[in-house]
């Protein structure tokens, strides 16, 4: 059984999964009308990614006793100046949720909720991902510059792009 304290912060959770989703979704969209196949598809694989997180998340709540929550969203920024930027606050964003994620394991261990904070232990390890891919990308953008053949062949290789070839293409 879920405490309140509990349920009001998942159900928190589940809004900025849901946004998050919503957020990838509109940068899919402007990366598309700009000719960035590559990227747009990369993003709408996010989108849909965020949006299994937010119905994990959804599943655990009722499963738990308590009533998964769907609420109204922020819309989304719809144009970005570059697609440095655009990866900029994706980046961002991604922190943002970590550190949801970290209050959301806080408030399990203040209300003694040991089987959340196990479920939780997943989307802690997701976010270290999360952000790993966002930065990898990050660091591939300042490397190009400005070269557009350099852009060209980001747009082509972003959609292999995952941990596993971040990691290798960046190892520490």
């Amino acid at each position: 059984m879920l405490s309140e304290k509990i349920e009001e912060a998942l159900n928190n959770q589940i809004r900025v999964e849901a946004e998050s989703s919503q957020i990838y979704l509109a940068m899919a969209c402007w990366a598309e009308v700009k000719g960035l196949e590559g990227v747009a598809n990369f993003m709408y694989a996010q989108s849909d990614e965020e949006r299994e997180h937010m119905l994990k998340l959804v599943k655990f709540v009722n499963e738990r006793g308590g009533h998964a929550k769907i609420s109204q969203l922020k819309a989304p920024n719809i144009t970005f100046k570059s697609f440095k930027e655009m990866f900029e606050k994706l980046f961002e964003h991604e922190v943002f949720v970590s550190q949801s994620i970290n209050e959301l394991v806080h408030i399990s261990l203040q209300e003694r909720d040991y089987a959340t904070h196990n479920f939780l232990q997943w989307y802690v390890a997701e976010q270290i991902e999360e952000e790993a891919v966002a930065r990898t990308i990050l660091d591939k953008i300042n490397m190009i510059g400005d070269d557009k053949g350099g852009l060209y062949l980001f747009d082509r290789d972003i959609e292999n792009l995952t941990v596993t070839t971040a990691a290798i293409d960046n190892p520490e």
